[in-house]
């Protein structure tokens, strides 16, 4: 990292997970702004959520998918939330659990009146199973702002991310070259840009 890119870096004073909601839960009616991360189970978003926090442990990351499985909110500098929703596409559990999963986590997107971006996840090295298109499809029809991730990049060459980028961009329609960002936990690829695109939504709150 240069000079210039320590002077951007995003510095997070303090994170703590304030809130976890089970399927029986009510949702809290928070009122700061949240920003929502989805995902299939093994995509790495503990560990995206890790990085973004710089904090190594305070989402919980495991070698078994489906640990996420609950809304987890996370309260950051005490000016917004990250909510983790439930990782979907787990084989590993029930038909009826994975239903229950949906429909909590489609009742977050739906009943949550302070969402400002959902981040949907998607490794880069595959193209976009039917759940990654399908919450795709779903964000998009909800007229829910949704931005791709496209995580564990430095699996992958310069030219074979290229490639895969271009993939999943025709694969679910995305259009825009700022729909879909690369990004890696090791390499800390993408998190400023992320940060940028979460800061920008803080900042139009604030000339409302």
């Amino acid at each position: 990292m240069n000079g210039s890119e320590e002077n951007n870096k995003r510095i997070v004073k303090s994170a703590e997970l304030e809130t976890v909601c089970g399927i029986t839960s009510r949702l809290p009616a928070n009122v700061l702004p949240e920003f929502a991360f989805a995902g299939k189970s093994n995509v790495g978003k503990s560990s995206l959520i890790n990085c973004m926090l710089e904090r190594k442990s305070l989402a919980r990351t495991s070698q078994t998918p489906g640990k996420t499985q609950t809304i987890n909110y996370y309260l950051i500098d005490k000016t917004l939330y990250f909510v983790d929703l439930p990782g979907y596409g787990y084989a590993k559990v029930s038909q009826t659990l994975r239903e229950k999963w949906s429909k909590m986590t489609q009742k977050y997107l739906s009943g949550s009146k302070v969402l400002k971006l959902a981040f949907l996840l998607i490794d880069i090295r595959h193209e976009p199973g039917a759940g990654d298109r399908s919450m795709y499809e779903w964000f998009t029809k909800s007229g829910l702002d949704v931005v791709v991730v496209a995580t564990k990049l430095d699996k992958l060459s310069r030219n074979e991310a290229a490639k895969q980028l271009s993939l999943i961009s025709k694969t679910l329609g995305i259009k825009s070259k700022s729909g879909i960002i690369p990004f890696s936990s090791k390499t800390r690829a993408g998190r400023e840009e992320l940060w940028q695109l979460i800061d920008s939504r803080l900042n139009e709150q604030k000339t409302i």
